[in-house]
């Protein structure tokens, strides 16, 4: 696995280090290779031996966990075989952007809806911040849908943890559900189990999006939490 390594800091770019790291605190153990040219390398390596590469993938740096996530989403394999990658890769999972760059590749997840749903129950409850990161990311990614709309909301409602990646998750998650489903997802915003914080950016995110209208803004505008101290 050294060549892949070699390969990696040959790709790195020092000025995106320097920024990406700024938007990945506590994580430092970037090389700096940009996710479209880290994500043309993982094709390369999914039309070789990938299972061998998965087996013998180093973790030491950043670039080299979002490769195994990358790799894990492309290659063509069985859904068992691929869940079964996907439980030994999350816990590798430590920071933001793994987490989401990872998930956004997970598009197996679209065919095989009901099945990834159950396998994505432990991790919605678990107790670990980036195994709950990723639960609600995959939600928001395949699962903001006519079918699960209802689901997915009433987990959203139910998370409790105080972790900031958590959070900010579940936030996005949920303006994203209102994006779609604005009906439903007023429900929640009027009636709901949210932390101030969660409950505040959730409604933050709403109005910057663009496919909200002003009227509408103005209404979740003034729904917002006060600090009551």
């Amino acid at each position: 696995m050294d060549e892949i390594r070699e390969k990696i800091f040959e790709l790195a770019d020092e000025k995106y280090k320097e920024f990406h790291s700024g938007l990945c605190p506590n994580t430092n153990n970037i090389v700096g290779v940009r996710v479209p040219v880290l994500r043309n390398y993982s094709k390369e390596l999914v039309k070789g031996n990938f299972r061998n590469y998965l087996a013998n993938a180093k973790d030491e740096y950043y670039e080299e966990v979002m490769l195994q996530g990358m790799v894990i989403g492309l290659a063509k394999m069985e859904l068992e075989e691929r869940l079964e990658y996907i439980t030994k890769f999350v816990p590798k999972i430590d920071n933001w952007a793994v987490c989401d760059v990872s998930c956004a590749g997970f598009k197996f997840a679209k065919k095989y809806q009901s099945e990834v749903w159950k396998f994505l129950k432990p991790y919605l409850e678990s107790n670990k911040e980036f195994e709950i990161r990723f639960g609600v990311v995959m939600l928001l990614d395949f699962y903001i849908t006519e079918e699960y709309i209802d689901k997915v909301l009433e987990i959203l409602n139910k998370i409790q943890y105080e972790g900031y990646y958590v959070k900010m998750a579940v936030a996005w998650a949920i303006s994203v559900c209102y994006i779609k489903f604005p009906k439903e997802t007023f429900k929640l915003l009027q009636e709901n189990s949210l932390d101030d914080f969660t409950y505040n950016k959730a409604l933050q995110k709403i109005i910057e999006s663009y496919r909200v209208s002003e009227e509408e803004k103005k209404t979740i505008r003034a729904m917002k939490r006060t600090n009551k101290e």
